[in-house]
C-alpha cells in the first residue's frame, strides 16, 4: 500500500494512523492494536519516508512498524532480559561494571523499536526523571570516585532539550573523577533534525565525549541523517555505532557489510554488534548465536577492519556483556595449535615457549 502523497509531519503513535500512513494494512488494524496496548508505537517522519511503500521484506518498517508476533510470548523471554532492576542503586541510574554506570534521564525515544530490550519501561507516562531524583542520581556518581565513565541512555538523551542536555553535561564534567560522558541515541537517523547547533554545542564539556548511534541497516542513514552526524564529528565529538543482529534486518552478509561500511564512510566506527535480548514478545527477530558467529566470520578478511564490531551477548540476569564471536584457534596441545585464516583454511602454529626464570 503507498504512502499517501505528503508524509505525516508529526510522528505516528497509534495503529489507526499508521493504517492513514499507509504503514500498516486496515486489514491489521485489529490484531496490532492488541500489540499497542501492551508496547508503545513511535515512527517518526524520517523513519516512515526511508521505508519501501508495499515491500513485504522492507528492513525499516520491520523495525518499528508493530507486528502481530509481538504477541507470541516465548518462554525464555523476559521482561527485564538484561537485568537492569537489579543493578539500580537509585532511580534512574544502572551501576552493572565497577567503573562506568548508565544515567537514565529520559525514558521517552523519537522511535520504539519493535525489539527493544527496555520495552517494557520507555514510552508514554514514563518520560523524564524528577529534578530530584536527577540530583539524587548525579549525587551517586558524585560519591562514587570508581565510576570513570557515566553513560546517559533511556530513553534517548538527545530527546532532551538543549538547556537541559548541558545542565547534566555540566555536572557530569565538574565531577572530578568523571573522565568519559558517552551518550547512546537513535536521535541522528531517526529524527535529524534535532540534531541543531544547540544541540551539539550542549555537549561542549573539557571530559570526553563519545555519542554511540543506533543504527541497524544502511537505509537509516540517508541524507538528512549523514548532516546530522556530519555535526557531531566537526565538532570534535567522536561517534561510535551499536547495532543489533536482527532476523529480516541485517542477519546476512552482504546487508551487514553495507550497514558498516556505510557507518565508517560517515566517519562513525562500529563498536558494538549485539545479539537480540529475550525481550517480551521479540522472539521473530532473534537469530541464534552460530547463525551470528558464521556471520562475523563472513566478514573477517573481506571487510575492513575498520568496519567490524564486536559480537557481544548480553547475559541475561545483569550478568554482563561478553564477546561471542567466532574463535580461530583450536586448544594448545604438545605440537602447538591450529589456526583458521579468514578463508577457512587451517594452519600450524608452533608451540609457545615458557620464558618463566
Amino acid at each position: 500500500m503507498p504512502f499517501d502523497q505528503k508524509p505525516p509531519r508529526t510522528t505516528l503513535r497509534s495503529v489507526a494512523s499508521l493504517v492513514e500512513a499507509g504503514a500498516v494494512a486496515p486489514d491489521d488494524r485489529e490484531r496490532l492494536e492488541a500489540v499497542s496496548r501492551d508496547f508503545a508505537i513511535a515512527v517518526s517522519p524520517a523513519m516512515l519516508a526511508a521505508m519501501r511503500p508495499g515491500d513485504p521484506l522492507d528492513p525499516i518498517a520491520r523495525q518499528f512498524v508493530p507486528a502481530p508476533e509481538e504477541l507470541d510470548v516465548a518462554q525464555a523471554d523476559l521482561a527485564d532480559p538484561i537485568g537492569d532492576e537489579a543493578h539500580s542503586p537509585v532511580e534512574g541510574i544502572v551501576h552493572r561494571y565497577r567503573d562506568r554506570v548508565l544515567l537514565k534521564p529520559i525514558h521517552v525515544c523519537p522511535v520504539y523499536c519493535r525489539f527493544c530490550f527496555r520495552r517494557e519501561v520507555v514510552g508514554p507516562g514514563s518520560e523524564t526523571l524528577s529534578s530530584t531524583a536527577l540530583e539524587a542520581a548525579i549525587g551517586y556518581i558524585r560519591a562514587h570516585d570508581e565510576i570513570w565513565e557515566v553513560i546517559l541512555s533511556g530513553g534517548d538523551p538527545l530527546m532532551l532539550s538543549p538547556r537541559r542536555l548541558s545542565e547534566i553535561v555540566a555536572a557530569l564534567g565538574a565531577i572530578p573523577h568523571v573522565g568519559v560522558i558517552r551518550l547512546h541515541t537513535r536521535v541522528p537517523v531517526a529524527a535529524p533534525e534535532r540534531v541543531t547547533d544547540a544541540l551539539v554545542a550542549a555537549l561542549d564539556t573539557e571530559k570526553a565525549v563519545y555519542v554511540v548511534l543506533h543504527c541497524n541497516h544502511a537505509d537509516e542513514l540517508g541524507t538528512a541523517a549523514a548532516a546530522a552526524c556530519r555535526r557531531i564529528v566537526r565538532a570534535g565529538i567522536p561517534m561510535l555505532s551499536q547495532s543489533v543482529l536482527l532476523r529480516g534486518v541485517n542477519d546476512d552478509p552482504a546487508t551487514m557489510a553495507a550497514l558498516l561500511r556505510t557507518l565508517v564512510r560517515h566517519r562513525i566506527k562500529p563498536y558494538y554488534l549485539h545479539h537480540a535480548d529475550l525481550a517480551r514478545g521479540t522472539g521473530h527477530f532473534r537469530t541464534s548465536i552460530a547463525e551470528g558467529q558464521a556471520l562475523m566470520r563472513a566478514l573477517r578478511g573481506d571487510v575492513s577492519g575498520l568496519c567490524q564490531p564486536t559480537y557481544v551477548l548480553d547475559i541475561p540476569g545483569g550478568h554482563g556483556k561478553v564477546p561471542v564471536g567466532p574463535t580461530y584457534l583450536s586448544a594448545d596441545g604438545p605440537d602447538g595449535r591450529t589456526v583458521r585464516d579468514p578463508h577457512g583454511n587451517s594452519h600450524a602454529y608452533p608451540p609457545e615457549q615458557d620464558h618463566k626464570n
